[in-house]
């Protein structure tokens, strides 16, 4: 399993918080690329709901860590 920024924002608009099987089915209806469904898949299930997703993919940045236009 592996997340890149680009796969993880696929999720960014999921309906939070969301169990695995909700994310997945967010992802197919959506049009998430393939590697987002898998990465959910093999993701581990505990039955409990994840409250953002943070909580799917920690590194993913936060608005207090955007970088994008630092320079400006």
């Amino acid at each position: 399993m592996y997340w890149t920024l680009e796969l993880a924002s696929h999720l960014e608009d999921a309906p939070w918080p969301a169990t695995r099987e909700e994310l997945i089915d967010y992802a197919e209806r959506t049009g998430a690329p393939l590697e987002v469904v898998e990465n959910l898949e093999v993701m581990e299930d505990d039955g409990e709901p994840y409250e953002s997703i943070e909580e799917v993919w920690p590194d993913f940045p936060t608005q207090d860590e955007d970088f994008f236009f630092e320079d400006e």
